[in-house]
């Protein structure tokens, strides 16, 4: 394994091979004092994508993502920081309830839900939980998908109160998911663009109804208050609805999509990573192979791009277009900005080695095995490398006039959050402090 890359040399001095505890607080302490891992949120709780700066601002990241905020919200769960996540988890809810028509429409076929804009929006103004003027590619079943993951997480560890309306809402989303025929829907999913059957929006899905059955079956609270029957037919329900997307991802996996159609057909995505940590629904053989599948195809110099052929900041973006292009939608004609990328010259991800590093992580908590520590430690490096000049977390580094520099969109709070889990995980498997000269 070759030495990361590392754009800010106050970082280099914290970088180790393997790491004692101690090590990793004066890290995080430095991290913290820094502000790389600053999360500023609104004042209803949630986070705009990135911290406030002209071009990400220009592109729309001043605005908030509900997947985003699941990501941060975990993070700060993991950190011991609780009445943050309960809050973004509390804000989403009074969104979703604002908007609770926009579930009803689709599940009464009173409107087509191939039209992005009659599905619930999972874009929004996080400040007064309104949603945003203009199109946007809405259809993006993971998102729903991760909320109700995280609601039902906290849930299920009597981290967050289930009130009446939040049960009604949950059971909203089964019916939702139930309506679109989430197993077979096409949906924009996490990269927002053409719309096709993906694997890592089904298995998010998966996921939720996992965690919602898990819920259910948890709380003894719940049958109390609500009645054992309609507990246990939401118990069915979602255990019916998980197996149709579980078939689903038997039928499609290591692959992230595979229809016919050479636009949507997909072997390689980086995205499928998020089904082994943090939804874990894929383990085993099958997250080796995906694994693997990222390691080999899309881990570049610096990140990890997201597919092959993505041409989302592509080599000289900002020479190619407009700020106010540069994040746009372009869910429905993603052919003219394709026809920007010259083979090979993706952008490189941030977000994608602290996963990693949590991901072996977990495989090294399981096996003990020596060979899983080091690879934690080398994509936790790689991850610290990532840190920008500036000392913020940038959401891709791509080629300008030759040279990897971060994208606009920086500091990106997912990578803050995917980093902080890292940090977490790698004082789990932390190596004891040696004992002090007497």
């Amino acid at each position: 394994m070759s030495n990361p890359v590392i754009h800010n040399d106050a970082i280099r001095q914290f970088l180790r091979p393997s790491y004692v505890a101690s090590e990793l607080g004066s890290l995080e302490a430095f991290l913290l004092k820094s502000r790389v891992l600053s999360f500023r949120p609104l004042a209803t709780g949630l986070y705009p994508a990135a911290q406030s700066s002209p071009g990400s601002i220009a592109g729309g990241y001043n605005n908030v993502w509900v997947r985003d905020n699941v990501y941060v919200a975990w993070a700060h769960y993991l950190n011991g920081r609780l009445a943050a996540s309960i809050r973004v988890v509390r804000a989403l809810t009074t969104f979703f309830r604002k908007y609770h028509f926009r579930f009803d429409h689709i599940i009464a076929g009173a409107v087509d839900p191939r039209e992005p804009m009659n599905r619930v929006h999972v874009r929004f103004d996080g400040e007064r939980l309104e949603e945003l003027p203009g199109t946007w590619s809405h259809a993006q079943n993971d998102a729903l998908g991760y909320f109700v993951w995280l609601y039902c997480k906290l849930a299920a560890e009597s981290a967050l109160e289930v009130t009446a309306g939040g049960l009604t809402l949950l059971e909203t989303f089964a019916a939702y998911f139930r309506a679109i025929g989430y197993w077979t829907d096409e949906d924009s999913g996490h990269w927002e663009e053409t719309r096709k059957i993906s694997a890592s929006s089904i298995g998010v899905v998966v996921g939720g109804l996992h965690a919602f059955t898990t819920m259910l079956e948890t709380l003894d609270g719940l049958r109390q208050r609500h009645g054992s029957h309609r507990i246990d037919s939401d118990i069915r329900s979602a255990h019916d609805l998980a197996q149709m997307g579980e078939q689903a991802l038997l039928e499609i996996l290591p692959v992230e999509c595979v229809q016919p159609d050479p636009a949507k057909a997909r072997r390689y995505d980086a995205a499928l990573l998020f089904l082994i940590y943090p939804i874990e629904v894929v383990n085993g053989a099958m997250a080796e192979r995906i694994v693997a599948d990222v390691l080999e195809r899309l881990q570049g110099e610096v990140g990890i791009k997201r597919y092959p052929g993505d041409s989302y900041w592509c080599a000289d973006y900002r020479d190619l277009l407009p700020a106010k292009d540069r994040s746009r939608d372009f869910s429905r004609d993603i052919k003219r900005r394709d026809a920007l990328l010259k083979p090979g010259e993706e952008a490189q991800w941030c977000i994608f080695d602290p996963l990693l590093s949590v991901i072996f992580a977990n495989r090294y908590i399981r096996s003990r095995a020596p060979a899983d520590r080091e690879r934690q430690a080398f994509y936790f490096n790689r991850s610290l490398g990532q840190i920008s000049s500036g000392l913020q977390c940038p959401e891709a580094y791509f080629l300008e006039h030759g040279r990897y520099v971060p994208n606009d969109n920086t500091p990106l709070l997912w990578t803050q959050a995917n980093l902080w889990m890292a940090i977490h995980f790698m004082k789990r498997t932390a190596r004891t402090d040696p004992p002090r000269q007497a």
